[in-house]
């Protein structure tokens, strides 16, 4: 496994940092951290980035040490949960964030709400959504918060976009995934006025603390100028970080913003991008 080698190597580092370091947690929850941990997860260390996705080529490297660490963490139970996801055994990734949720892993709660409130993997069940995405966002979770506002109907006063904007204000002082959501609010008008000022400002401050989409989104904002300056280079630096870290869409952008001319068929389907 070539990828195993470095991430051990961290993984000593870290126990032989000292007694408290060791006791503190594992070599196989220092390695579950470091590749399958996901950047929006109240319960990820701080000096962990975090991954989007799962790389490939880590996913049985994820599964094995996560289910090492899964008794001595709630935090790996639900990165365990995402390697399974990854790997696409659904009915392990969605016992493993059951288990997650029952210790109080939020990150958990929101993605059982998800595949609730979609039905994928289980049967669709909108109210069983919303209970775990109020539980999240009782919580402080900014993703919890954003789910239940766009689930939207009766229930909680959560549920309301407005007191949704009211909740991740007060997250987005500190949590760069509240900063990010805020940030979709506010560009889009949800809960109160649309503010670009404002919404570019959360998408700064997060992307400052390196949060994948809030690069991607500051991109955009610098390259149509909504917000603030419309700076081409500056837009093109911020998808490049944000492709760096993994995001999808900012790849595209960077395609498009490379190769910004497209030839299409009679149908007006895209056959070629023109780069110059």
């Amino acid at each position: 496994m070539p990828k195993l080698l470095p991430v051990l190597g961290l993984a000593l580092l870290a126990l032989a940092s000292g007694p408290s370091g060791a006791h503190a947690q594992s070599a196989d929850l220092v390695l579950c951290d470091r590749i399958a941990a996901d950047p929006s997860d109240p319960d990820k260390p701080s000096d962990i980035k975090g991954v989007t996705e799962i790389a490939p080529a880590d996913i049985p490297t994820a599964i094995r040490f996560c289910k090492q660490a899964a008794g001595a963490a709630r935090r790996a139970l639900f990165e365990l949960g995402r390697a399974y996801a990854a790997n696409k055994q659904m009915a392990e990734a969605i016992a493993a964030w059951r288990r997650a949720a029952d210790k109080g892993s939020t990150s958990a709660m929101v993605e059982l709400g998800v595949l609730y409130a979609t039905g994928a993997g289980m049967t669709k069940d909108e109210a069983q959504a919303r209970k775990l995405f109020e539980r999240a966002a009782e919580a402080g979770n900014p993703r919890g918060v954003s789910n239940l506002a766009a689930l939207g109907g009766s229930g909680t006063s959560s549920a309301d976009p407005a007191r949704a904007r009211d909740l991740l204000a007060k997250a987005a002082e500190t949590n760069p995934e509240a900063q990010y959501q805020l940030g979709l609010m506010l560009a889009e008008g949800k809960g109160g006025p649309q503010d670009d000022v404002a919404a570019r400002a959360m998408f700064e401050k997060a992307a400052g603390q390196n949060h994948p989409g809030a690069l991607e989104r500051m991109g955009a904002f610098a390259e149509q100028g909504r917000g603030g300056a419309k700076d081409r280079d500056l837009a093109k630096s911020y998808y490049q970080r944000a492709a760096d870290l993994g995001d999808q869409d900012a790849k595209k952008a960077l395609k498009r913003l490379e190769c910004p001319f497209v030839l299409k068929d009679k149908r007006g389907n895209l056959v070629s991008n023109l780069c110059f």
